[in-house]
């Protein structure tokens, strides 16, 4: 092969290259989406009570639910396709998945690779005790002993609010944390939301939140640019809000109605 047909073949490869990269990054539609009859979306499994395995081996849990509600919405199928935290992003931008309803939570970083819908659920983490705990302020956590997983964002939370005579105790897991607070080894502990649903479920009227640490929010992640896909997203989030259905949804999974933080949240 003399060197000018290499070039011509070298271009014409780079130019499939191209095309193809092209291909890999393109927006998405509904009209597109409707015509395949199928809409598939990527899920974490492994993420209670937003993404689980059921005992029929199926994708369960907050976020299927709300697949569902979307796939019901636009009359087409359901097809989940269950992805980790590091490959969620990689698995819609590479259109193994048409979006993400994946527990991801809005950051300027991940902004840089997909576009978000506005909230759809999120996470705070507070301090819980027992509702005769008298704590309603950092300055009433002097004396008291706080459990919290060590090296999370709880205890870097509490630790940054507590006085400097609070006692922080630190646990391998936040289920370590929740036992020594419903065995009574620690007055308070440091949770998220998704953790004190699972105490309110062992511990009915026991515990209530007393303070708030921290929120972030989730959103519907779409591939960058797929502006009528975001907006078809973002209609039906401001449907299942203004219907009620998301804080079934949220009661259904966490125990509690959708929180206002994230019901009144725009991007």
């Amino acid at each position: 092969m003399n060197i000018s047909r290499r070039m011509v073949v070298a271009a014409i490869g780079a130019g499939l290259m191209v095309g193809a990269m092209a291909s890999t990054a393109a927006a998405q539609t509904v009209e597109s989406i409707k015509a395949a009859g199928t809409v598939k979306i990527g899920m974490l499994v492994d993420f209670p009570p937003f993404g689980i395995m059921n005992t029929s081996n199926e994708p369960d849990g907050y976020d299927a639910d709300v697949a569902k509600l979307l796939a019901k919405e636009w009359g087409v199928k359901l097809q989940i396709v269950p992805v980790t935290g590091p490959n969620r992003i990689p698995y819609l931008q590479s259109n193994q998945v048409d979006l993400l309803v994946a527990s991801l939570g809005i950051t300027e970083e991940r902004a840089k690779s997909v576009d978000f819908s506005e909230p759809y659920a999120g996470i705070s983490i507070g301090v819980f005790g027992a509702k005769d705990t008298a704590v309603s302020k950092p300055e009433d956590l002097s004396g008291k002993t706080i459990g919290v997983a060590r090296a999370s964002t709880q205890d870097t939370g509490v630790t940054k609010i507590a006085p400097k005579d609070a006692k922080i105790q630190r646990f391998d897991d936040d289920a370590s944390a929740v036992q020594a607070l419903l065995s009574g080894q620690v007055e308070l502990i440091g949770v998220s939301n998704v953790v004190a649903a699972q105490i309110e479920a062992a511990a009915p009227g026991r515990f209530e939140q007393k303070l708030q640490l921290s929120q972030q929010v989730q959103g519907i992640a779409v591939r960058k640019g797929s502006a009528e896909l975001l907006t078809a997203v973002n209609t039906f989030i401001d449907k299942v809000k203004a219907d009620g259905e998301l804080s079934k949804i949220h009661e259904k999974w966490l125990g509690t109605p959708l929180p206002d933080f994230v019901a009144n949240a725009k991007k």
